[in-house]
Protein backbone atom coordinates (compact mmCIF):
# COMPACT_ATOMS: atom_id res chain seq x y z
CA UNK A 1 0.00 0.00 0.00
CA UNK A 2 1.03 3.59 -0.75
CA UNK A 3 3.79 4.46 -2.72
CA UNK A 4 7.31 2.68 -2.88
CA UNK A 5 9.40 5.67 -2.88
CA UNK A 6 9.11 9.95 -2.19
CA UNK A 7 7.19 11.34 -0.19
CA UNK A 8 4.12 9.21 0.24
CA UNK A 9 6.31 5.94 1.08
CA UNK A 10 5.17 3.55 3.43
CA UNK A 11 1.46 5.90 3.49
CA UNK A 12 -2.43 4.54 2.66
CA UNK A 13 -3.63 6.41 0.05
CA UNK A 14 -7.09 8.07 0.94
CA UNK A 15 -9.04 5.80 -1.00
CA UNK A 16 -7.48 2.55 0.23
CA UNK A 17 -8.09 4.13 4.14
CA UNK A 18 -11.79 4.54 2.87
CA UNK A 19 -12.22 1.09 1.62
CA UNK A 20 -10.40 -0.07 4.72
CA UNK A 21 -12.79 1.74 7.22
CA UNK A 22 -15.65 1.02 4.95
CA UNK A 23 -15.06 -2.67 4.99
CA UNK A 24 -15.65 -2.89 8.60
CA UNK A 25 -19.01 -1.74 8.57
CA UNK A 26 -22.75 -2.26 8.35
CA UNK A 27 -25.89 -0.88 8.66
CA UNK A 28 -27.32 -0.46 11.84
CA UNK A 29 -30.36 -2.81 12.94
CA UNK A 30 -33.22 -1.44 11.85
CA UNK A 31 -36.15 0.00 14.02
CA UNK A 32 -39.57 1.22 13.31
CA UNK A 33 -40.10 4.73 13.72
CA UNK A 34 -43.53 7.31 13.79
CA UNK A 35 -43.40 8.89 9.89
CA UNK A 36 -42.06 12.34 11.11
CA UNK A 37 -39.05 10.59 13.44
CA UNK A 38 -38.04 8.91 10.32
CA UNK A 39 -37.74 11.81 8.43
CA UNK A 40 -34.27 11.48 6.00
CA UNK A 41 -33.58 8.21 7.42
CA UNK A 42 -33.46 4.91 4.90
CA UNK A 43 -36.13 2.59 4.77
CA UNK A 44 -34.96 -0.36 5.28
CA UNK A 45 -38.12 -2.41 3.84
CA UNK A 46 -40.05 -2.29 1.29
CA UNK A 47 -43.43 -0.56 1.28
CA UNK A 48 -45.93 -2.07 -0.82
CA UNK A 49 -49.32 0.15 -1.26
CA UNK A 50 -52.24 -1.85 0.88
CA UNK A 51 -55.37 0.48 -0.80
CA UNK A 52 -55.72 2.57 -4.61
CA UNK A 53 -54.66 6.01 -4.42
CA UNK A 54 -57.39 7.52 -5.22
CA UNK A 55 -59.76 4.82 -3.33
CA UNK A 56 -62.59 5.82 -5.37
CA UNK A 57 -63.78 7.81 -8.63
CA UNK A 58 -63.87 10.93 -7.30
CA UNK A 59 -64.33 15.04 -8.65
CA UNK A 60 -61.42 16.75 -8.99
CA UNK A 61 -63.39 20.51 -9.23
CA UNK A 62 -66.68 22.02 -7.30
CA UNK A 63 -69.70 21.85 -9.65
CA UNK A 64 -71.88 19.63 -11.18
CA UNK A 65 -71.52 15.84 -11.86
CA UNK A 66 -73.37 14.83 -15.23
CA UNK A 67 -73.52 12.28 -18.13
CA UNK A 68 -71.94 13.91 -20.95
CA UNK A 69 -74.19 12.48 -23.43
CA UNK A 70 -77.12 14.76 -21.49
CA UNK A 71 -75.32 18.00 -22.00
CA UNK A 72 -73.29 17.33 -25.20
CA UNK A 73 -75.14 20.72 -26.86
CA UNK A 74 -74.41 22.55 -24.10
CA UNK A 75 -72.68 25.98 -25.32
CA UNK A 76 -73.39 29.60 -24.38
CA UNK A 77 -75.50 30.40 -26.80
CA UNK A 78 -77.69 27.35 -26.31
CA UNK A 79 -77.33 26.38 -22.60
CA UNK A 80 -78.94 23.00 -21.39
CA UNK A 81 -81.09 23.06 -18.19
CA UNK A 82 -80.63 20.10 -16.02
CA UNK A 83 -82.89 18.89 -12.63
CA UNK A 84 -80.34 19.13 -9.51
CA UNK A 85 -81.22 16.09 -7.54
CA UNK A 86 -78.78 16.71 -4.61
CA UNK A 87 -75.59 17.48 -3.12
CA UNK A 88 -72.37 15.44 -2.46
CA UNK A 89 -70.06 16.80 0.05
CA UNK A 90 -66.48 15.37 0.55
CA UNK A 91 -66.30 12.92 3.81
CA UNK A 92 -69.99 11.49 2.56
CA UNK A 93 -69.17 7.45 2.75
CA UNK A 94 -72.10 6.63 0.28
CA UNK A 95 -72.65 9.85 -0.88
CA UNK A 96 -76.19 11.70 -0.71
CA UNK A 97 -77.16 10.54 -4.36
CA UNK A 98 -76.31 7.26 -4.78
CA UNK A 99 -77.01 6.80 -8.68
CA UNK A 100 -77.12 9.88 -10.78
CA UNK A 101 -80.22 8.76 -13.62
CA UNK A 102 -80.37 10.28 -17.15
CA UNK A 103 -81.34 13.81 -17.30
CA UNK A 104 -80.34 15.41 -14.46
CA UNK A 105 -77.33 16.84 -12.37
CA UNK A 106 -75.81 16.55 -8.52
CA UNK A 107 -73.50 19.29 -7.20
CA UNK A 108 -70.63 17.72 -5.92
CA UNK A 109 -67.74 19.00 -3.94
CA UNK A 110 -63.67 18.66 -4.60
CA UNK A 111 -62.84 15.10 -3.34
CA UNK A 112 -66.47 14.07 -3.28
CA UNK A 113 -67.41 10.43 -4.95
CA UNK A 114 -68.60 10.14 -8.11
CA UNK A 115 -72.15 8.88 -7.83
CA UNK A 116 -72.43 5.94 -10.44
CA UNK A 117 -74.07 6.59 -13.80
CA UNK A 118 -72.09 10.32 -13.63
CA UNK A 119 -69.14 10.18 -16.12
CA UNK A 120 -68.08 13.82 -15.86
CA UNK A 121 -67.87 17.08 -13.93
CA UNK A 122 -68.89 20.48 -15.52
CA UNK A 123 -67.13 23.14 -13.20
CA UNK A 124 -68.94 26.02 -11.02
CA UNK A 125 -67.65 28.47 -14.19
CA UNK A 126 -69.83 26.89 -16.51
CA UNK A 127 -72.86 27.22 -14.71
CA UNK A 128 -75.05 29.87 -13.26
CA UNK A 129 -74.78 28.05 -9.62
CA UNK A 130 -78.05 26.58 -9.72
CA UNK A 131 -79.58 24.79 -6.26
CA UNK A 132 -82.57 22.95 -7.69
CA UNK A 133 -81.48 23.31 -11.60
CA UNK A 134 -78.50 24.13 -13.10
CA UNK A 135 -78.11 25.78 -16.54
CA UNK A 136 -74.76 24.56 -18.19
CA UNK A 137 -72.83 26.79 -20.73
CA UNK A 138 -70.19 24.22 -21.81
CA UNK A 139 -69.91 20.47 -22.71
CA UNK A 140 -67.39 18.61 -20.81
CA UNK A 141 -65.43 15.56 -22.76
CA UNK A 142 -66.04 11.90 -20.72
CA UNK A 143 -63.97 11.50 -17.76
CA UNK A 144 -63.38 15.84 -17.41
CA UNK A 145 -62.58 17.03 -13.65
CA UNK A 146 -63.03 12.85 -12.80
CA UNK A 147 -60.00 11.50 -10.43
CA UNK A 148 -60.46 7.38 -11.29
CA UNK A 149 -59.70 5.09 -8.43
CA UNK A 150 -55.95 3.47 -8.54
CA UNK A 151 -55.05 6.08 -11.18
CA UNK A 152 -52.49 7.36 -8.75
CA UNK A 153 -51.18 4.15 -6.57
CA UNK A 154 -52.52 0.70 -7.33
CA UNK A 155 -53.35 -1.85 -4.44
CA UNK A 156 -49.78 -3.94 -4.38
CA UNK A 157 -47.88 -0.81 -6.27
CA UNK A 158 -44.09 -0.47 -4.50
CA UNK A 159 -44.14 3.07 -2.33
CA UNK A 160 -40.82 2.95 -1.42
CA UNK A 161 -37.60 0.55 -1.88
CA UNK A 162 -35.24 -0.78 0.82
CA UNK A 163 -32.91 2.16 1.16
CA UNK A 164 -34.65 4.85 0.35
CA UNK A 165 -34.00 8.20 1.87
CA UNK A 166 -37.19 9.15 3.22
CA UNK A 167 -38.00 12.61 2.37
CA UNK A 168 -41.26 14.91 3.25
CA UNK A 169 -42.48 13.48 -0.53
CA UNK A 170 -42.22 9.90 0.33
CA UNK A 171 -43.30 10.28 4.14
CA UNK A 172 -46.65 12.42 2.73
CA UNK A 173 -47.23 8.95 0.44
CA UNK A 174 -46.48 6.86 3.44
CA UNK A 175 -49.09 8.26 5.17
CA UNK A 176 -51.73 8.99 2.17
CA UNK A 177 -52.09 5.01 2.17
CA UNK A 178 -52.35 4.72 6.18
CA UNK A 179 -49.03 3.54 7.35
CA UNK A 180 -47.91 5.50 10.97
CA UNK A 181 -44.18 4.56 11.02
CA UNK A 182 -42.05 2.57 8.45
CA UNK A 183 -39.04 0.09 9.50
CA UNK A 184 -35.76 2.42 9.46
CA UNK A 185 -32.17 2.55 10.03
CA UNK A 186 -31.64 4.85 12.88
CA UNK A 187 -29.46 7.85 13.51
CA UNK A 188 -25.99 6.55 14.75
CA UNK A 189 -24.99 8.25 18.10
CA UNK A 190 -21.86 9.51 17.85
CA UNK A 191 -19.57 10.45 21.04
CA UNK A 192 -17.25 13.52 20.31
CA UNK A 193 -14.03 13.73 22.09
CA UNK A 194 -11.37 16.58 22.44
CA UNK A 195 -7.65 15.54 23.87
CA UNK A 196 -5.23 18.36 24.91
CA UNK A 197 -4.41 19.94 28.09
CA UNK A 198 -4.27 23.36 26.79
CA UNK A 199 -7.59 23.39 25.77
CA UNK A 200 -10.71 25.36 27.40
CA UNK A 201 -14.67 25.36 27.16
CA UNK A 202 -15.68 28.52 24.82
CA UNK A 203 -17.06 30.64 26.80
CA UNK A 204 -14.91 30.59 29.70
CA UNK A 205 -12.29 33.31 30.20
CA UNK A 206 -8.51 32.54 30.46
CA UNK A 207 -6.59 33.79 32.98
CA UNK A 208 -2.92 35.66 32.76
CA UNK A 209 -0.49 33.43 33.88
CA UNK A 210 -2.65 29.91 33.90
CA UNK A 211 -4.18 30.33 30.28
CA UNK A 212 -1.36 31.71 28.37
CA UNK A 213 -0.77 28.87 25.91
CA UNK A 214 -4.52 27.59 26.38
CA UNK A 215 -6.91 27.69 23.48
CA UNK A 216 -10.46 27.26 23.22
CA UNK A 217 -11.65 23.72 21.65
CA UNK A 218 -13.57 24.50 18.70
CA UNK A 219 -13.35 20.94 17.18
CA UNK A 220 -15.90 19.21 19.17
CA UNK A 221 -18.01 21.60 17.87
CA UNK A 222 -16.86 21.67 14.57
CA UNK A 223 -17.23 17.78 14.29
CA UNK A 224 -20.29 17.30 16.68
CA UNK A 225 -22.14 20.41 14.55
CA UNK A 226 -20.78 17.91 10.89
CA UNK A 227 -22.26 14.30 12.41
CA UNK A 228 -25.33 16.20 13.10
CA UNK A 229 -25.30 17.20 9.58
CA UNK A 230 -24.73 14.21 8.62
CA UNK A 231 -27.92 12.23 10.25
CA UNK A 232 -26.18 11.38 13.46
CA UNK A 233 -27.21 11.91 17.16
CA UNK A 234 -24.10 13.70 18.44
CA UNK A 235 -22.83 13.85 22.05
CA UNK A 236 -20.10 16.27 22.93
CA UNK A 237 -17.81 15.10 25.93
CA UNK A 238 -15.93 17.10 28.31
CA UNK A 239 -12.14 18.25 27.75
CA UNK A 240 -9.69 15.57 28.26
CA UNK A 241 -6.23 15.98 29.36
CA UNK A 242 -3.77 14.48 27.92
CA UNK A 243 -3.00 11.64 30.79
CA UNK A 244 -3.86 8.27 29.01
CA UNK A 245 -5.70 6.97 32.17
CA UNK A 246 -8.05 10.11 32.33
CA UNK A 247 -8.72 9.05 28.09
CA UNK A 248 -9.07 5.54 28.64
CA UNK A 249 -12.01 6.51 31.62
CA UNK A 250 -14.04 8.97 29.52
CA UNK A 251 -13.45 6.48 26.49
CA UNK A 252 -15.19 3.30 28.53
CA UNK A 253 -18.00 5.19 29.94
CA UNK A 254 -19.28 6.58 26.50
CA UNK A 255 -18.67 3.13 24.62
CA UNK A 256 -21.67 1.51 25.80
CA UNK A 257 -24.19 4.73 24.45
CA UNK A 258 -22.31 4.89 21.39
CA UNK A 259 -22.20 3.86 17.85
CA UNK A 260 -19.42 5.49 16.91
CA UNK A 261 -16.27 7.65 18.81
CA UNK A 262 -14.40 10.14 17.24
CA UNK A 263 -11.42 12.00 18.91
CA UNK A 264 -9.38 14.97 17.86
CA UNK A 265 -5.75 15.47 18.64
CA UNK A 266 -3.04 12.75 20.27
CA UNK A 267 -2.08 10.59 17.49
CA UNK A 268 0.88 12.22 15.85
CA UNK A 269 4.49 11.53 16.72
CA UNK A 270 4.79 13.90 19.89
CA UNK A 271 5.21 13.24 23.65
CA UNK A 272 1.84 13.72 24.61
CA UNK A 273 0.18 11.60 22.06
CA UNK A 274 -2.58 10.42 24.69
CA UNK A 275 -5.05 8.22 22.12
CA UNK A 276 -2.19 6.67 20.52
CA UNK A 277 -0.49 6.07 23.55
CA UNK A 278 -3.56 4.67 25.33
CA UNK A 279 -5.11 2.32 22.63
CA UNK A 280 -2.01 1.43 20.35
CA UNK A 281 -0.84 -1.54 22.78
CA UNK A 282 -4.64 -3.19 22.60
CA UNK A 283 -3.85 -3.61 18.58
CA UNK A 284 -7.88 -3.06 17.86
CA UNK A 285 -6.97 0.76 16.69
CA UNK A 286 -4.51 1.24 13.40
CA UNK A 287 -2.45 4.03 13.84
CA UNK A 288 -0.31 5.24 10.69
CA UNK A 289 -0.48 7.90 7.79
CA UNK A 290 -2.13 8.99 4.90
CA UNK A 291 -0.58 10.33 1.62
CA UNK A 292 -3.01 13.02 1.79
CA UNK A 293 -2.50 16.95 3.05
CA UNK A 294 -4.35 18.03 5.32
CA UNK A 295 -4.50 14.66 7.88
CA UNK A 296 -1.49 12.83 7.49
CA UNK A 297 -2.05 10.95 11.06
CA UNK A 298 -5.34 8.83 11.26
CA UNK A 299 -6.13 6.27 13.50
CA UNK A 300 -8.96 3.70 12.87
CA UNK A 301 -10.27 0.89 14.76
CA UNK A 302 -13.65 -1.17 16.56
CA UNK A 303 -13.01 -1.21 20.29
CA UNK A 304 -14.89 -3.32 22.13
CA UNK A 305 -17.59 -2.43 25.04
CA UNK A 306 -16.11 -2.99 28.06
CA UNK A 307 -12.25 -2.26 29.90
CA UNK A 308 -10.02 -1.06 27.52
CA UNK A 309 -7.32 -1.93 25.97
CA UNK A 310 -8.87 -5.84 24.94
CA UNK A 311 -7.70 -7.96 26.49
CA UNK A 312 -7.40 -11.30 24.33
CA UNK A 313 -7.76 -14.02 26.49
CA UNK A 314 -11.05 -12.46 28.19
CA UNK A 315 -13.40 -15.18 27.46
CA UNK A 316 -16.11 -13.18 26.23
CA UNK A 317 -13.57 -11.46 24.23
CA UNK A 318 -15.26 -12.19 20.56
CA UNK A 319 -18.46 -11.63 21.22
CA UNK A 320 -18.22 -8.14 22.57
CA UNK A 321 -19.82 -5.38 20.93
CA UNK A 322 -17.49 -3.22 18.97
CA UNK A 323 -18.39 -0.44 18.58
CA UNK A 324 -16.38 1.68 15.14
CA UNK A 325 -13.59 4.61 16.17
CA UNK A 326 -11.65 7.28 14.48
CA UNK A 327 -8.93 8.89 15.59
CA UNK A 328 -8.62 12.02 13.88
CA UNK A 329 -5.68 15.19 13.66
CA UNK A 330 -5.63 17.30 16.36
CA UNK A 331 -5.49 20.56 13.68
CA UNK A 332 -9.19 22.36 12.92
CA UNK A 333 -9.18 21.76 9.13
CA UNK A 334 -7.11 18.20 9.03
CA UNK A 335 -9.65 17.36 11.37
CA UNK A 336 -12.62 18.50 9.60
CA UNK A 337 -12.05 17.26 6.00
CA UNK A 338 -10.98 13.90 7.69
CA UNK A 339 -14.47 14.02 9.04
CA UNK A 340 -15.28 14.48 5.24
CA UNK A 341 -13.28 11.81 3.62
CA UNK A 342 -13.63 8.96 6.31
CA UNK A 343 -16.67 10.07 8.87
CA UNK A 344 -19.08 11.22 7.58
CA UNK A 345 -19.20 8.49 4.88
CA UNK A 346 -19.20 5.78 7.52
CA UNK A 347 -21.97 7.26 8.83
CA UNK A 348 -23.73 7.25 5.78
CA UNK A 349 -23.32 3.64 5.76
CA UNK A 350 -24.46 2.83 8.84
CA UNK A 351 -27.72 4.77 7.99
CA UNK A 352 -28.27 2.99 4.84
CA UNK A 353 -28.06 5.97 2.71
CA UNK A 354 -26.37 6.09 -0.34
CA UNK A 355 -24.09 7.91 -2.23
CA UNK A 356 -22.23 7.74 1.09
CA UNK A 357 -19.36 10.44 0.12
CA UNK A 358 -19.78 13.81 -1.23
CA UNK A 359 -20.56 14.49 -4.74
CA UNK A 360 -17.75 16.02 -6.58
CA UNK A 361 -18.22 17.83 -9.84
CA UNK A 362 -15.74 19.57 -12.32
CA UNK A 363 -14.51 23.45 -12.43
CA UNK A 364 -12.26 25.94 -13.53
CA UNK A 365 -9.33 26.78 -11.18
CA UNK A 366 -9.25 30.99 -10.90
CA UNK A 367 -5.23 30.74 -9.65
CA UNK A 368 -2.85 28.47 -10.16
CA UNK A 369 -1.64 26.24 -7.22
CA UNK A 370 1.07 24.16 -5.93
CA UNK A 371 1.34 21.14 -4.09
CA UNK A 372 3.56 18.24 -2.78
CA UNK A 373 4.27 15.42 -4.92
CA UNK A 374 2.99 12.13 -3.32
CA UNK A 375 0.18 13.49 -1.09
CA UNK A 376 -3.61 13.78 -2.19
CA UNK A 377 -4.23 17.93 -1.60
CA UNK A 378 -7.33 18.97 -0.42
CA UNK A 379 -7.72 22.79 -0.75
CA UNK A 380 -10.26 25.48 0.16
CA UNK A 381 -11.95 26.77 -2.16
CA UNK A 382 -15.31 29.03 -3.11
CA UNK A 383 -17.53 28.01 -6.23
CA UNK A 384 -19.52 29.92 -8.87
CA UNK A 385 -22.18 29.34 -10.63
CA UNK A 386 -23.45 29.94 -14.01
CA UNK A 387 -26.66 31.43 -14.62
CA UNK A 388 -28.99 29.04 -14.10
CA UNK A 389 -27.62 29.41 -10.29
CA UNK A 390 -26.78 25.71 -9.77
CA UNK A 391 -23.74 24.81 -12.33
CA UNK A 392 -20.53 24.77 -10.78
CA UNK A 393 -18.04 26.84 -13.08
CA UNK A 394 -15.43 28.13 -11.20
CA UNK A 395 -13.57 27.97 -8.21
CA UNK A 396 -11.45 29.90 -6.44
CA UNK A 397 -8.58 28.88 -4.04
CA UNK A 398 -9.40 30.47 -0.33
CA UNK A 399 -6.40 30.88 1.83
CA UNK A 400 -3.37 28.53 2.15
CA UNK A 401 -2.69 24.91 2.35
CA UNK A 402 -1.75 25.35 7.05
CA UNK A 403 -4.11 23.04 8.65
CA UNK A 404 -4.69 25.74 11.37
CA UNK A 405 -6.45 28.17 9.19
CA UNK A 406 -10.21 28.01 10.65
CA UNK A 407 -10.86 31.24 9.12
CA UNK A 408 -10.66 29.87 5.38
CA UNK A 409 -12.24 26.87 6.02
CA UNK A 410 -15.37 28.80 7.49
CA UNK A 411 -15.21 30.75 4.56
CA UNK A 412 -15.05 28.01 1.90
CA UNK A 413 -17.60 26.01 0.11
CA UNK A 414 -15.97 23.06 -1.76
CA UNK A 415 -12.55 21.20 -1.48
CA UNK A 416 -10.82 21.64 -4.49
CA UNK A 417 -8.78 17.94 -4.72
CA UNK A 418 -5.31 18.10 -6.53
CA UNK A 419 -3.94 14.33 -6.79
CA UNK A 420 -0.99 12.89 -5.65
CA UNK A 421 1.25 13.05 -9.04
CA UNK A 422 -0.26 16.34 -9.58
CA UNK A 423 2.90 19.11 -8.26
CA UNK A 424 1.03 22.42 -9.69
CA UNK A 425 -1.95 23.46 -11.53
CA UNK A 426 -2.03 27.02 -13.32
CA UNK A 427 -5.39 29.25 -13.53
CA UNK A 428 -7.99 28.03 -16.11
CA UNK A 429 -6.85 24.29 -15.18
CA UNK A 430 -9.89 22.06 -14.67
CA UNK A 431 -10.09 20.29 -11.15
CA UNK A 432 -12.42 18.21 -9.36
CA UNK A 433 -14.35 19.95 -6.37
CA UNK A 434 -16.04 18.11 -3.80
CA UNK A 435 -19.32 20.20 -3.06
CA UNK A 436 -19.28 20.92 1.02
CA UNK A 437 -22.47 22.54 1.74
CA UNK A 438 -26.36 21.20 0.29
CA UNK A 439 -27.80 17.44 1.52
CA UNK A 440 -24.86 16.43 -0.23
CA UNK A 441 -27.12 13.60 -1.54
Amino acid sequence: MGHADGPGAGLRTVDEHLVAVLAELSPLPPLRQPLLDALDLASAEDVVAPLALPRFDNSAMDGYAVQTRDVVSAADDTPVKLPVIGEIGAGQASGAVRELPAGTAAKIMTGAPLPPGADAVVPYEWTDRGAREVWIARAPEHGAHVRYAGEDVGEGDLLVEAGTALGPRQLGLLASVGRASVLVRPRPRVVIVSTGSELRAPGTPLEAGRDDDAIYDGNSYLLAAAARRAGAVPYRVGLVPDRPEAFLTALEDQLGRAEMVVTSGGISMGDYDVVKEALAPGGDVWFGGLAMQPGKPQGFGLLPVGRLPADADTPDADTRRRVPFFALPGNPVSSYISFEMFVRPALRRLMGLSPESRPVVRARLTHGVRSPHGRRQFLRGVVSRGRDGTTVTEVEPVGGSGSHLVGDLAASDALIVVPEDVTELEAGAQVTIVLLDGDGR
